[in-house]
């Protein structure tokens, strides 16, 4: 059989304006009017993307708010590899287009939120300010004129016979009342927004990827690993998978987590106590128990139990009280740390002393 031919795209063809270039691409544009999505040329003709990039974030664009866009989600969705799609993401991550952070929820779990900007440049530009409104036309103030007074007609002077002739009144300018000018609207009161500086540039909230993170804190260790502390921490870490199936430890890393168990045990924490902490509010599912333990014994190490001694509310400060004592002079009754004379009998002698 004949290769078939599609006759609708060739009908098309002919239809199109202009003459075709004789090589190169010819689009024949549809309008959409349901189900598009808006790409912009900074992504289609992105030159540091791949065409696999570009592919997934018009595929992530085109996406409705909420779905879930990790790399398993995808994988399951679409035909690619989860390599592939992991390497794709990371230079979406890279460029700015996609944003990946964890979030602690209120019930404890923590959950990845992925944000897609569409175009990320437009963030890095110093926002504008808003400009005052303008009123419509309708709404200015229309100056109307006032029509002027007509002058009032003189009548003629009579002339006697044989009376000199009187000379004629020579014509001054009579002022005119200037048209009343138009009353200009009251100024407006400045707004916050005329006075107010332009609003800083962009500042990311999320740190790149590429920034340095800040290294993770050491699993805590007791002062002393005795062998007793060694076997009930074993034990629990060894039966955790009897509470919680997802918190199947290997045999090495009950070793590893053993010290961080016992400081828990020395700072008197109860084993049942541990083991709700560890396993209680875990997300579902655990892809990563061990690193997952070793987080909460890190993160949540109880402090230690105050001794008798912390408890002991502190002594009472006293102010020492200065003793009265009584003049040598005038029995007066004065305080003070010696005996003596008081302050009248003090400067009686002096006074003495400095006249002799």
């Amino acid at each position: 059989m004949d290769t078939p031919q599609n006759t609708a795209l060739t009908r098309a063809l002919t239809e199109l304006p202009g003459p075709l270039p004789a090589r190169g691409v010819i689009h024949i544009a549809i309008r959409h009017t349901d189900r598009f999505t808006v790409v912009g040329n900074d992504l289609a003709q992105h030159p540091g993307l791949s065409t696999t990039a570009v592919g997934f974030a018009v595929r992530i664009q085109s996406l409705p708010q909420g779905t879930e866009v990790g790399i398993k989600a995808l994988a399951a969705r679409f035909p690619e590899g989860e390599k592939l799609i992991a390497a794709a993401l990371r230079e979406l991550e890279t460029h700015g287009y996609l944003q990946r952070a964890r979030t602690r929820l209120p019930n404890g779990r923590i959950v990845t939120r992925t944000v897609f900007c569409n175009q990320p440049t437009a963030l890095l530009r110093p926002r504008a300010a808003a400009a005052p409104p303008q009123l419509p036309p309708a709404a200015r103030p229309i100056a109307t004129p006032v029509p002027m007074p007509e002058p009032m007609p003189q009548p003629e002077p009579t002339v006697e016979p044989g009376a000199p002739p009187e000379p004629e009144p020579t014509s001054e300018p009579v002022p005119t009342p200037n048209p009343p000018t138009p009353r200009a609207a009251p100024p407006q009161a400045a707004t916050p927004q005329d006075h107010a500086p332009a609003a800083p540039p962009f500042v990311r909230l999320v740190p790149p990827p590429t920034a340095p993170k800040p290294p993770r804190p050491p699993l805590p260790r007791p002062r002393e690993l005795t062998p007793e502390l060694e076997r009930i921490s074993t034990a629990l870490l060894s039966g955790l998978r009897h509470h919680a199936p997802q918190f199947t430890l290997s045999e090495e890393h009950v070793r590893e987590l053993v010290p961080g168990v016992a400081a828990w045990l020395e700072r008197d924490a109860h084993p049942d106590a541990i083991r709700h902490t560890l396993t209680t509010n875990a997300p579902e599912p655990v892809n990563y128990p061990y690193q997952f333990v070793k987080h909460r014994l890190t993160v949540l190490l109880p402090p230690p139990l105050p001794g008798a001694h912390d408890l002991t509310p502190p002594p009472a400060r006293r102010n020492p009280v200065t003793p009265f004592q009584t003049c040598d002079g005038c029995e007066r009754a004065f305080r003070a740390p010696n005996p003596g004379h008081c302050r009248d009998c003090r400067d009686e002698v002096a006074y003495a002393q400095a006249a002799a």
